[in-house]
């Protein structure tokens, strides 16, 4: 059955992925609401081969728009203030943001990992954090053969991740321009810091990935550490995971299970050097893992290597799957 399908911060970086994941995807679509800011209004954006107009978010163009499903990708602060007014006029709010996503009342959703708890939602369905949605993707295969007990994430993360701001900063960084969004130069450099530090050291980048992970696992019991760091990558994060399991555990076996995984795509034939990197993942759904090895250091420990598109996967694409997930039973 087709639906009304709003989106809102349809201008930006992930807004317009979103447009062209659900045209991609063939997303049943009876009317389609872009929103975006004031000066975004009256502009106009392609879809299945028609002009849209984009409308300035308020609560009166919600009302009338009586959507089905409204995917959110325009911050915290719209997201608190416009998601809740989408679902008590019947909709289901599909948020990108922070705002929602350790909301104990609001289901934190990965398709390939925890898809019936997009079910248990009372209007909000919350999209996690980039990083977190390609680590889980990898992690839940291994976590139900395995019974993960600890995970080490260092984080390799893209540009486009601070949204356009942060492209800007490499591609004017290369030819020398001080940065603008960063608070060091990116070009030709890494940055051991992403979003704002916080009284413990960790920065809320960090914690996200390491609350989320256990939330869409469900096990509140997992023991978790991060670092995150920016990289000079337009697209695509990459992450070095490390876990130490409760069950024996080999790279052979821990293959095996990759490959049975929906949406992994195991890349490990270092022979051949073969492995995942960011320009494979881009503009691609799938998540990628590869460098498998069993950790020497720990019994029952695993290495590996895992790279997904931020903006696609990390954002868009789970977003729509959330949407088709939800609408696969009306």
């Amino acid at each position: 059955m087709n639906k009304k399908v709003a989106i809102v911060g349809a201008t930006g970086m992930v807004g317009r992925m979103m447009l062209k994941v659900l045209e991609e995807r063939n997303f049943p679509i009876e009317k389609l609401f872009l929103f975006a800011s004031a000066r975004s209004a009256g502009s106009t954006m392609r879809f299945r081969g028609e002009d849209h107009t984009v409308r300035e978010l308020d609560e009166a163009s919600i009302e009338a728009a009586k959507v089905d499903y409204a995917i959110f990708s325009a911050g915290s602060d719209v997201s608190k203030r416009f998601a809740p007014i989408f679902a008590r006029c019947g909709g289901v709010a599909i948020d990108n943001s922070s705002y929602w996503r350790m909301d104990k009342a609001v289901p934190l959703v990965v398709p390939e990992v925890n898809p019936e708890a997009a079910f248990t939602h009372r209007g909000i369905v919350a999209n996690p954090n980039c990083s977190t949605i390609q680590a889980v993707v990898a992690l839940k295969p291994l976590h139900d053969a395995f019974k993960i007990k600890r995970i080490v994430y260092s984080t390799y993360q893209a540009v486009s991740g601070a949204g356009r701001g942060g492209y800007d900063d490499l591609r004017n960084g290369i030819t020398g321009t001080p940065p603008a969004k960063f608070p060091h130069p990116i070009a030709f450099n890494v940055i051991p810091h992403i979003d704002a530090f916080q009284a413990d050291g960790y920065t809320k980048e960090e914690s996200k990935m390491i609350n989320e992970t256990r939330k869409i696992l469900g096990d509140d019991g997992l023991r978790i550490t991060a670092t995150t760091v920016r990289v000079p990558v337009y697209y695509g994060h990459s992450e070095s995971i490390n876990i130490e399991c409760e069950k024996p555990i080999t790279r052979a076996a821990a293959t095996e299970v990759l490959r049975a995984a929906a949406d992994v795509v195991v890349c490990d034939d270092t022979d051949n050097n073969v492995y995942p990197m960011p320009l494979d993942a881009e503009g691609r759904d799938e998540v990628f893992v590869g460098r498998i090895r069993e950790d020497r250091s720990v019994e029952h420990g695993l290495n590996i290597w895992v790279v997904a598109d931020n903006i696609r996967k990390g954002a868009a694409s789970n977003a729509v799957q959330i949407a088709e997930l939800l609408n696969s039973r009306g």
